[in-house]
């Protein structure tokens, strides 16, 4: 694969995006009693997050869509550096909300042109691929992120992790700005063009499967946490590790996914993912206290869910060739919507009942998500049981 160093580093950039958006579900006791607030309503910092990348990002790119992608993504990867210099202060719980939304909507951005940039740079039977490796880096800040800043927090403070994140960024400001080529446009792009694509019954069918079981996954991993803590007698530091190991399974699962809908088409890659998050999401009732079977389900959890997402993403932009930024921009805006969508649904769970039973309304979420999935993939023409081979104008 063609330019690999590049794709590399810009999946390093998502990884630190992807870290700052996550930490929170490994810290969020702790940002609870120093902010001076509930359980529930730290959680919000991970909401109001995914809705900017939702929300404002989208109309960003839509505004800025005939920009040179490497001008923005320096720019929005700039802003980003700065909300974390930001959170280092000592602000209060409303200012953080704040600076947790400039942050989405910078990270936002940055993850969706990130992606689309690397499936420019490399030849098209390897797009899955690198959209799989953009994707490790998102998988990675579960893998590294949130357990070693889970860990560093509870040495240094939760604030320092944000400063460090933020240096640790320049890097790869630096080496986009050096190796990333300019990417213009050959035609201008006119808002009208942009909401086509809606038109595609396809392709809002995938949207509502990306809102739904990325709704289902956040329902319970944005407080897994106090989840774990709740199920079992794992101290702060044990669950660290249990975090560390579930994130192996999202960074393999990103992995696999780009490699098996390269191989076996976005259909079978999309409905196995769904079939086994839906199944490991009823599964954890039935855990119950048993620690080693918990651990396990949660392994194949995170191992299903994030297979899915390359296949997704390679099915919206062979949908869309010649607009891969709006694509993966509207489906990055679902995939915020989910994160928003479940850590509000699974806010309201803990607050009316028990966070033990948080895996409920996951499994409702991901098993209409399967249904959709089923029902787009029977109808002819569907194009997805095989690999995609687009013809270029």
């Amino acid at each position: 694969m063609k330019n690999n160093l590049i794709v590399y580093v810009l999946a390093l950039v998502v990884f630190l995006i992807g870290t700052i958006e996550y930490i929170i579900t490994g810290v969020i006791e702790m940002i609870a009693a120093d902010l001076e607030v509930s359980t529930s309503e730290a959680g919000l910092l991970v909401t109001v997050f995914a809705l900017a990348a939702a929300i404002i990002a989208p109309i960003l790119i839509a505004f800025t869509i005939n920009m040179d992608r490497k001008k923005l993504l320096l720019t929005t990867l700039g802003v980003f550096i700065a909300g974390n210099g930001l959170i280092f202060l000592n602000l209060s719980y409303e200012t953080v909300l704040w600076v947790r939304i400039i942050q989405g909507a910078s990270g936002g951005i940055a993850t969706v042109v990130a992606m689309a940039v690397a499936t420019r740079l490399v030849e098209k039977d390897k797009r899955g691929s690198a959209i799989g490796i953009i994707l490790m880096g998102l998988s990675s800040s579960l893998v590294l992120g949130v357990p070693i800043g889970t860990f560093f927090s509870e040495m240094f403070g939760w604030k320092v992790l944000f400063g460090l994140i933020g240096l640790l960024s320049v890097l790869p400001l630096l080496i986009i700005y050096k190796k990333v080529p300019a990417i213009i446009e050959e035609e201008k792009v006119t808002l009208r063009m942009q909401l086509s694509i809606l038109k595609n019954p396809k392709i809002v069918t995938a949207l509502a499967i990306t809102l739904l079981y990325i709704g289902g996954y956040s329902t319970l991993f944005t407080y897994i946490t106090p989840f774990l803590q709740a199920a079992s007698s794992l101290s702060i530091t044990e669950i660290s590790g249990v975090l560390f190991l579930a994130g192996i399974c999202s960074f393999v699962g990103s992995r696999l996914g780009g490699q098996l809908a390269d191989a076996k088409g976005s259909k079978f890659t999309i409905c196995l993912g769904l079939l086994l998050q839906a199944a490991t999401l009823l599964l954890f009732p039935l855990a119950g206290v048993h620690l080693f079977m918990l651990i396990l389900v949660l392994m194949v959890f995170m191992l299903a869910t994030w297979s899915i997402s390359p296949a997704q993403q390679l099915y919206l932009v062979t949908l869309a060739p010649q607009k891969p930024d709006i694509a993966l921009s509207v489906n990055t805006s679902f995939i915020q919507f989910g994160f928003a969508l479940g850590s509000g649904l699974g806010g309201l769970v803990i607050s009316r009942t028990n966070v033990l039973y948080l895996s409920w309304p996951g499994f409702a979420a991901v098993s209409a998500a399967l249904l959709l999935a089923i029902l787009l993939f029977k109808k002819r023409g569907s194009g997805i049981g095989t690999p995609i081979v687009t013809k270029e104008n």
